[in-house]
């Protein structure tokens, strides 16, 4: 081979090389994107979702009594799932869904999904019980980014920092491209086998949206085939707002996507969210969506969302409000400067991101703890009266702690052990460095030094 052709031999490798950005992930007759959700009562029920290619035109699962002896296998009861074809890009894939229904409470189960003949390997999952306990789960900001080579660091380590989690939130933005079907399968391959053995409760963010052959905002062709959520929300929010009760603790989705692209749908959600809270026995609740009540940085505050929907949370006293959107992390609650944050008069809010994109933070009044340029992921302990918020770097060191200490009244006590970490992590992302101009540096600098300055002042 001549020079001039290896040369070219060699550019057109590399040439070939950036065009493959990603890995192809066809279906198959093996199940693959297995994940655990709810349509039921958790401690009756378990329902599991997966994908198959369109051979498979009849689905089933398999579920026994979880047993230290194989045995277990030759009296697993099979049941029936449900069949959805969809076209994807051209090409049409089936979705399949069982329902385990008629459970026993606080029991661990084992299952498999299948046709009878390709099959998963076995998964447990245990029903909640049918009263409040103690329990535990985690929550994540957008993975949206680089999901697979980065985002999966953050979902792994989760695990790993709480194996016994009881449920995982997903607040919004999970891939970047709606509509992408490799975003999807990275998603689904970060997180392998913990969304068979841990269920998913998530909400849609923006990049869950795109516009349809008519130019309308439209939810993901992904999003509905792909989970099991609850559907007991506003019509036509099917699986994006929802409620679910676990032990204790009220669980609601709020889709703030479709309320900021349509003044009805907002109302219609406050609507509806006033009534289930109306309607809430449990002592805790906890609501996630993801843009932001309070963002973490200027000018990114939605108010027409805040004002909606922040007077319903402290009308009827939501103790907790996961967020994403902002791509920076920030952590506090709507109180006066100055005035003691040891008693909330309204939720705790929290922003965060999982992924790999970073944005500019704020430092706005309402953040007690902000971090920048950080993935992180979060644990949420609730135990009778004590709730216990923990965040973590991907690195696994703690950055963010604090407790909520509940009263007969059902008024809460802050008890923020954040002054005790290292310090917060405000370094700019490596891109705005770079292209920030002076006098754009020197307004963080100065932004920095007042956020530093308010905290010192509260602490003293």
């Amino acid at each position: 081979m001549s020079r001039l052709l290896y040369t070219l031999f060699c550019s057109l490798v590399v040439l070939a090389t950036k065009a493959q950005t990603h890995k192809e992930y066809p279906p198959s007759v093996y199940p693959d994107r297995v994940i655990l959700g709810w349509q039921g009562n958790p401690s009756t029920s378990q329902s599991v979702n997966w994908r198959t290619d369109s051979t498979v035109t009849s689905a089933i699962g398999a579920i026994a009594e979880a047993d230290p002896s194989p045995d277990f296998v030759s009296k697993a009861s099979m049941v029936q799932a449900t069949t959805e074809r969809v076209v994807l890009d051209g090409k049409t894939v089936h979705y399949h869904s069982v329902h385990f229904t008629n459970l026993k409470p606080a029991t661990q189960y084992s299952y498999r999904v299948g046709d009878g003949t390709h099959w998963t390997e076995w998964f447990h999952f245990k029903t909640a019980k049918d009263q409040p306990a103690p329990f535990s789960f985690l929550y994540f900001g957008d993975a949206q980014n680089d999901i697979r080579s980065l985002w999966s660091r953050a979902i792994r380590g989760a695990y790993s920092t709480m194996p016994t989690a009881n449920l995982i939130i997903h607040a919004g933005d999970l891939i970047t491209t709606s509509n992408a079907d490799w975003q999807w399968a990275e998603w689904f391959e970060a997180g392998g086998w913990i969304n068979g053995m841990v269920p998913t409760l998530a909400t849609p963010g923006n990049h869950e949206y795109a516009k349809n052959a008519q130019g309308k905002p439209r939810l993901s062709n992904h999003w509905r085939p792909s989970f099991v959520l609850p559907e007991n929300g506003p019509k036509g929010l099917e699986e994006t707002a929802y409620s679910l009760d676990y032990q204790g603790t009220r669980f609601i989705s709020l889709n703030s996507q479709a309320a900021l692209l349509d003044s009805a749908i907002l109302n219609a959600q406050a609507v509806w969210l006033e009534k289930t809270l109306s309607n809430n026995p449990n002592r805790w609740t906890v609501i996630t969506h993801h843009h932001p009540i309070y963002s973490t940085a200027k000018g990114r505050n939605n108010d027409e969302w805040q004002d909606k929907m922040e007077p319903i949370y402290k009308k009827f006293n939501v103790d907790l409000v996961l967020q994403g959107h902002d791509h920076t992390y920030g952590r506090g609650l709507n109180m006066p400067v100055g005035k003691s944050r040891k008693h909330p008069d309204g939720p705790i809010y929290v922003v965060s991101v999982s992924g790999p994109k970073m944005y500019d933070i704020g430092l706005q009044d309402w953040m007690d703890r902000a971090a920048s340029n950080t993935q992180l992921y979060q644990t949420v302990t609730i135990n009778g009266d004590k709730l216990t918020y923990q965040a973590y770097t991907v690195t696994g060191e703690k950055y963010d702690s604090f407790d909520l200490i509940k009263n007969s009244k059902g008024k809460n006590t802050l008890i923020d052990q954040a002054p005790l970490l290292a310090p917060e992590r405000l370094e700019l992302p490596a891109d705005y460095q770079k292209r920030y101009k002076p006098e754009q540096m020197q307004e963080y600098r100065n932004r920095f030094q007042e956020y530093k300055a308010r905290k010192q002042a509260q602490n003293e």
